[in-house]
């Protein structure tokens, strides 16, 4: 089965609450819950997407585009994805800058994360 695409792929959303409440089936508690798991998540596996051997960040960006996509943070998801191919072809400062640009897109992320869990 394809991954789920974004209603508008010009308009990749930070996190579609629209896609998350389909997920979990409109179910507050479930989406708090998920979006927790999600949180946890990313947390640890920016680390080893920062300082692993190439195996195990190509492991830690497939897992990581699938939970982002799973909870409609599409916008995560393309930049993972991004880096995931970009693995064993850029140069050690194009991967950093690849890096540096997911980084920012996790954290756009869980401050949407949060803000829908608090909600």
């Amino acid at each position: 089965m394809p991954p789920p695409v974004p209603e508008s792929s010009a308009e990749q959303r930070v996190l579609d609450l629209v896609h998350l409440a389909r997920q979990t089936f409109g179910d507050r508690d479930l989406e708090r819950e998920v979006l927790a798991l999600f949180e946890a998540q990313c947390r640890r596996l920016l680390p080893v997407l920062a300082g692993a051997g190439e195996r195990e960040r190509g492991d830690a960006a497939h897992t990581l585009k699938g939970a982002a996509r799973a909870v409609g943070a599409w916008r995560l998801a393309a930049v993972v994805d991004e880096f995931e191919t970009a693995l064993g072809t850029d140069t050690p400062e194009a991967l950093e800058a690849r890096l540096a640009r997911l980084d920012r897109a996790m954290r756009e992320t869980q401050a949407a994360v949060a803000l829908s869990r608090a909600a």
